[in-house]
């Protein structure tokens, strides 16, 4: 495994319970800040690791697996971020 891949699984079973992170966030606490797709990468690598606790840099949650995720969150008493809207 390599050491990026052990730093993204160390940083994503240290989040909290019922919180989130953004990829961005945990690609900047795994030493590689411009990296956050690699983060979503190494997700579907780990098997071992909550998964759902990494969202969207804006609180959302990934189309694909929104469902599932906000089961597994509120399950652990996650509150969703409300969106908001940028005026122009």
């Amino acid at each position: 495994m390599s050491a990026f891949l052990q730093k993204v699984r160390r940083v994503v079973r240290a989040i909290p319970r019922g919180t989130t992170l953004s990829y961005g966030e945990v690609a900047l606490r795994a030493g590689k800040p411009r990296a956050p797709r690699a983060v979503v990468a190494a997700l579907h690598r780990l098997t071992d690791v909550p998964w759902w606790r990494v969202a969207r840099h804006d609180g959302t949650l990934a189309p694909q697996v929104a469902h599932q995720q906000a089961i597994l969150l509120k399950q652990e008493g996650w509150k969703p971020r409300r969106r908001r809207h940028k005026r122009g």
